[in-house]
């Protein structure tokens, strides 16, 4: 099990990184996908190199000991400042190149310092989980560990916060990714917190190996995830928005379709079904259908009974949306009723309800009014004589 949940991680965080590459290959200079991929790609990156296995490999090719670690480090280090450019980036305004320029350049020197730091030092004894603790007090090798720990707080806390104070100024799939982004960050910053209690502790002649070892990497491998959930959500939360509102409409429109399956049928006017399609197309397919048989219907509707319905229900509702619904559920329910058993020949133009045929969002309201109106009910039980012959 040593590494697995390290390569999970990555192989997560990197599948997020393979959805959001297209983009980037379309647009190559938009410094906001930059940014997203490097964040992901970068957090994928930390979680391999810091795997067991990654780190023994890593340290055998090389034949340099612990080599894996100022890798890690720099690649951790990467990480930070890509959250940091992140949040500039999306918040956006004048200053957006100037301070990811300072924070990449801040970043850089830290990388450099990691560098310098392990190649001045000495660390013979490879130590693949727990180099932090183990090498604490070895000069060089101890400012190193130092230097990166606290440049990634500096980042999450930073990120965090900004990331926090924003999501108070916007609103829906923005806000929600700001905030799983603070959050995320926030866990994350428990990483560096419990790695440095760890070494503070070994300072003092105390062994808090377990803050190194297990407590910061839970910590890392959350907040990696809240972090990338983040960032994707403003970007996959408005498609999965128009994903569960085609859904749903397409749930409420089933009543009507029913209502309009015996015409649909006879007269082949229903297309053929999508199959493995999305909401959005199966949504327009079921609305095609309905269209084409109200079309089909149209001289049989009755602009008497739409009237009288309408007064009805507007006297007892008060509503005039409704009103219209429910006026156009008895005229459709009367109509596919004559349509399939009267032999009296359509009504003339002029006997027609007013206006153009009912909208997406009236089809929703009749669809509702077909199962649960009481004037709907009256509708199919009656016929057009009858009507003609009360008016």
């Amino acid at each position: 099990m040593s590494g697995l949940v390290n390569y999970i991680s990555c192989g997560m965080l990197w599948l997020g990184l393979a959805v959001k590459a297209p983009d980037l290959i379309r647009h190559p200079h938009d410094p906001y996908l930059r940014a997203i991929c490097a964040v992901l790609g970068l957090s994928g990156l930390c979680f391999l190199l810091g795997a067991p296995p990654t780190v023994g490999a890593v340290n055998e090719i090389s034949g340099v000991p612990n080599l894996a670690a100022p890798m890690t480090y720099a690649a951790i280090t990467a990480y930070s400042a890509a959250s940091q450019v992140l949040v500039v980036c999306w918040r956006g305004g004048p200053r957006v190149h100037r301070i990811s320029r300072r924070w990449i350049i801040a970043y850089a020197f830290v990388v450099l310092g990691i560098a310098v730091t392990f190649a001045l030092g000495d660390a013979p004894v490879e130590r693949r989980t727990d180099l932090d603790t183990y090498y604490a007090r070895t000069p060089y090798i101890a400012q190193m560990i130092v230097l990166y720990l606290v440049g990634h707080l500096t980042a999450s806390f930073v990120t965090s916060v900004s990331a926090l104070r924003w999501a108070r100024q916007v609103h829906g799939w923005l806000r929600a990714g700001l905030i799983t982004l603070g959050m995320g960050t926030l866990c994350g910053s428990g990483y560096s917190l419990a790695k440095l209690c760890a070494v503070v502790a070994r300072w003092f002649g105390r062994d808090w190996t377990v803050l190194d070892t297990n407590v910061s990497l839970a910590a890392a491998g959350l907040g990696a995830f809240a972090t990338s959930a983040g960032v994707l959500m403003p970007l996959a939360g408005p498609a999965l928005t128009r994903w569960l509102t085609a859904w749903r409409t397409y749930s409420r429109l089933a009543p009507l379709e029913r209502e309009l399956d015996d015409v649909l049928t006879r007269r082949s006017l229903r297309l053929a079904r999508p199959r493995w399609a999305s909401p959005t197309t199966r949504l327009m397919w079921r609305q095609t259908s309905i269209h084409n048989a109200l079309s089909h219907l149209d001289a049989y509707f009755d602009r008497v009974l739409y009237d009288r319905t309408h007064d009805a229900e507007l006297r007892a509702t008060g509503s005039p949306e409704l009103a219209e619904a429910t006026a156009w559920a008895a005229v459709v329910a009367a109509a596919v009723r004559e349509e399939r058993d009267s032999d009296l020949p359509p009504a003339d133009t002029g006997d027609r309800p007013p206006g153009e045929m009912p909208g997406p969002a009236t089809l929703v309201l009749i669809a509702a009014a077909l199962t649960g109106s009481p004037l709907v009910t009256a509708a199919r039980l009656s016929s057009r004589a009858a009507t003609r012959g009360s008016a």
